[in-house]
């Protein structure tokens, strides 16, 4: 039997799924498979617990090895997607919680996911990724292996310890780097500026005028809480304006135009207000900046490429980067991915070749562009994600996502967009056949 070495970079949802599908106890359909390969996984997770962005702190900036904070919750967030169709295909949330849950509940769940599969074990914790680079070999599964090159947080001086992998399943999140636009006059704006990612508490804003910049899901849910507190907020965003009722003191506004001193923010319309702070819920970057150049993956204003299926390095097909896409429901993605990925690795699902990869990616992207959306939307879901993960799936003769994931998904979609205030107070339950849900 052939052993397959895998490195998998990060220990949040996608790298606990990679470890999950690759070292767990097998299924009762997976057990009467005649398998061929088998897996030895290590997981590299450079801080002291796995959740990835899940893991909640107070702290902001940098922690106390250096490291940038990872985790972008804030204190009172709760999951703007039901629990229902937010669960991995094979393990549900817990009966007693609301269809809503925090970012604490998801933790925890993530923490009896890895207990659940004995994952644990395979992870080395506080070792941060350095360096990741090709290293052609004859013999090797797709001609090479990886050298992994990682480093102990806890140790300035650590030399760091090279390992050398048959393949690489990268793991490491895009909340973790924010996206910081370039705002005409921000040198003069005396008043406070901060990203969502180091929003934690709304009590300092209290009685502040604040713009917040993007209404996207971070945008929206952190203008509904500052409004509890504040004096006013102004929503600004590019889109058109939103359906949904606002409380009184919350206001939309198109984008910014620029800055002023000492409080000045004027809008594309030409109005302006004062205000006290200004946040940014303008997104994240991605960030393979661990990866060599040889590893041949390149970022194009948040086009990775080349990424067959936005998952498989065409280049180097024993190279996966999990999770890339936005609008999505993660775990659920993550799990077919995964599985897709390991599909390949185990010789049942055979690629097409290089060029042809390369060319169903292109394709995919001029659709995208056909259809309006920007090139920056390159990864982005909205309106296609249970197809895509049903083609996966299908190429992979693996099972599909439940239809009620997509039932429920698309209703509670419908509703966020209407009324953005209560959708998260319903619940949600299995009808009596058990295919589909019904609003308790």
């Amino acid at each position: 039997m052939q052993v397959i070495r895998v490195a998998i970079i990060g220990a949040g949802g996608g790298g606990l799924c990679a470890l999950r599908h690759l070292m767990g106890p097998r299924t009762k359909k997976e057990l009467n498979e005649d398998r061929q390969v088998q897996f030895e996984a290590t997981c590299f997770e450079q801080a002291a617990k796995i959740g990835g962005t899940w893991a909640y702190t107070d702290q902001v900036g940098r922690d106390e090895y250096g490291n940038s904070i990872h985790s972008s919750m804030y204190k009172n967030l709760k999951t703007n997607l039901p629990k229902q169709c937010m669960a991995f295909p094979d393990f549900p949330f817990h009966d007693d919680l609301p269809s809503f849950i925090g970012h604490e509940d998801v933790q925890k769940y993530l923490e009896d996911y890895a207990d659940s599969f004995g994952i644990l074990k395979y992870i080395k914790f506080q070792r941060k990724v350095h360096t990741i680079q090709p290293v052609h070999q004859v013999n090797a599964l797709y001609g090479l292996k990886w050298e992994v090159t990682t480093h102990s947080v806890l140790e300035s001086q650590d030399q760091g310890e090279t390992d050398v992998y048959d393949v690489v399943i990268v793991c490491n999140g895009n909340y973790a780097i924010p996206s910081i636009p370039t705002l005409p006059g921000s040198d003069l704006f005396e008043g406070h500026i901060m990203h969502s990612h180091n929003y934690r508490k709304p009590e300092s804003f209290k009685d502040h005028v604040i713009v917040v910049l993007g209404a996207n899901s971070s945008g929206q849910d952190i203008a509904l809480e500052l409004s509890a507190v504040a004096k006013k907020v102004y929503i600004s965003h590019k889109k058109p304006p939103l359906q949904s009722r606002f409380p009184d003191n919350v206001e939309q506004k198109p984008g910014i135009d620029k800055l002023d001193a000492p409080s000045k923010i004027t809008f594309q319309d030409g109005t302006s207000v004062h205000a006290d702070s200004l946040i940014l819920c303008t997104g994240y970057h991605y960030d393979y900046s661990f990866l060599a150049p040889e590893c041949g993956i390149e970022v194009d204003d948040y086009r990775v490429m080349p990424l067959y299926k936005h998952l498989v390095n065409t280049k180097f097909p024993s190279m996966a980067i999990v999770g890339i896409c936005k609008r999505i429901v993660p775990f659920p993605f993550f799990d077919i991915q995964v599985r897709f990925f390991r599909a390949v690795l185990e010789g049942s699902l055979i690629l097409p070749s290089e060029a042809a990869m390369n060319q169903d990616t292109e394709h995919d992207y001029r659709n995208r562009l056909s259809k309006g959306k920007p090139h920056r939307y390159s990864h982005e879901m909205s309106g296609c994600m249970f197809q895509y993960l049903n083609e996966l799936a299908d190429m992979a003769d693996i099972e599909r996502i439940p239809k009620n994931y997509e039932v429920i998904y698309d209703f509670v979609a419908k509703h966020r967009k209407t009324d953005v205030m209560n959708y998260k107070k319903m619940n949600f339950g299995l009808n009596e056949r058990g295919d589909d849900y019904v609003v308790l």
